[in-house]
């Protein structure tokens, strides 16, 4: 890979230098990281093999795992490996991949979530449109885009931090490599990298946040047109999308839309959304969703009935 930089490997300093400390890093997040992976399986398995859940906000529930699965791998792993090492070293290479697919797999997430909102709004304040609006064909396209989209954001993001000349300093504050701790390092003036890194991050999960917020402003709103019955299923399904839009974008958007400065808090708030969201999705989407439960239970009990035979 090309770089602007004498520098050819960064120190992550992980989340603590504590010694004591990182035992129990590795622990508490080898249980985050399991979880998350397990669960997100579970869920793509399921929607992949139950015919109950054929609609398209599975679909997309589908697509949100395996963002979720892909962006947890990105980062925890090597959160993992570092958390019991001496040595946290990670080449210029490892970094600048890291950036790309943490940015890849997490601007999925965003879309993804938008296109759930989408389909939950015309769900439910246009439902008899709704089955030739949302048809499958429709769908498969809107994660083309989505893919597509995401893909050209990472490209843009490898392509600032490509930029960056990296002359001696290569302790990385943080346990992963982005762009806001990169930009600390850079011996150059980084304000002008960091107003593109404002208009393309920043203004990605602001604006989608503002997006998601309103849609489902006016969700909630026209619900009062339902019954009691429908309202309460509506209800439960939007008060599931919100949680996860909440957790996931409040720290994105304390990251990414502010002057290039880093504070000591700023580790444990990347958490919330690089380790802790695509923990919580599928603990979110399975608990609340009686539909995914029933899904689950059915489809496991089917597999472990068969193997008994």
């Amino acid at each position: 890979m090309w770089q602007n930089s004498s520098v050819t490997e960064f120190i992550l300093l992980g989340l603590t230098q504590d010694p004591s400390k990182q035992n129990m890093v590795f622990i508490i997040f080898f249980i985050f990281y399991t979880g998350t992976v397990v669960g997100n399986f579970l869920i793509i398995v399921t929607i992949k093999f139950s015919r109950s859940l054929g609609s398209p906000m599975y679909f997309f529930l589908f697509y949100l795992s395996v963002a979720d699965t892909c962006f947890s791998t990105s980062i925890a792993p090597r959160l993992l490996v570092d958390a019991l090492s001496t040595e946290k070293v990670i080449s210029y290479n490892g970094c600048m991949t890291q950036v790309f697919a943490l940015h890849i797999f997490g601007c999925m997430e965003i879309f993804v979530l938008i296109l759930m909102a989408a389909d939950r709004y015309v769900a439910i304040c246009k439902p008899l449109h709704y089955p030739t609006i949302m048809r499958r064909q429709v769908c498969i396209i809107l994660i083309i885009f989505a893919w597509i989209g995401s893909f050209i954001h990472s490209i843009a993001q490898i392509a600032l931090a490509l930029k960056l000349p990296f002359c001696g300093p290569n302790l990385i504050d943080h346990y992963c490599c982005d762009l806001q701790p990169l930009l600390k390092l850079a011996c150059m003036d980084t304000y002008k990298i960091n107003l593109l890194l404002v208009s393309n991050s920043g203004a990605i999960c602001t604006s989608s946040f503002v997006l998601l917020m309103i849609s489902y402003f006016v969700i909630l709103h026209s619900l009062r047109k339902h019954s009691a019955e429908g309202r309460k299923k509506a209800l439960s399904t939007c008060t599931s999308h919100i949680i996860v839009v909440i957790l996931f974008f409040g720290p994105c958007i304390f990251i990414y839309t502010r002057p290039p400065t880093t504070f000591p808090i700023d580790k444990m708030v990347a958490v919330f959304y690089t380790i802790g969201t695509p923990f919580l999705n599928p603990l979110i989407y399975t608990l609340r969703n009686a539909e995914v439960k029933n899904a689950m239970k059915k489809l496991w009990i089917i597999k472990i009935t068969s193997k008994n035979k």
